[in-house]
């Protein structure tokens, strides 16, 4: 077996396909757990190996469960339903998310 994915880039830890799903869960949970450090204070190359890696994990967890339960508030029509209208509660075009709906500020904003 090749050590090299398509793009030529290393790819490191077992292939998914040959994880059990006990296996593949821990691999989950650990690649989520580390990524905000990774995205944080990783090299460009660390962080290219963990989005590398977390879409082989992700993609194998996917294939295995494609009738997975989906959480009707984790779905666009559910998040609307808790904001209580139909763009997200604030003024027209306001950002949702970490900076709270109707916020202006945020990463690159005045």
């Amino acid at each position: 077996m090749n050590a090299h994915d398509e793009r030529g880039t290393t790819m490191t830890g077992v292939d998914p396909g040959r994880l059990d799903d006990q296996q593949l869960m821990r691999e989950l949970e650990t690649i989520h757990r580390t990524r905000h450090d990774t995205l944080l204070y990783g090299s460009n190359d660390a962080l290219r190996a963990h989005n590398d890696r977390m879409a082989q994990l992700e993609g194998e967890y996917l294939r295995r469960n494609p009738s997975r339960s989906v959480s009707p508030g984790r779905t666009r029509e559910g998040a609307r339903d808790r904001a209580g209208g139909t763009d997200g509660g604030g003024p027209a075009g306001a950002p949702v998310g970490k900076w709270g709906p109707g916020t202006r500020s945020g990463p690159g904003r005045a």
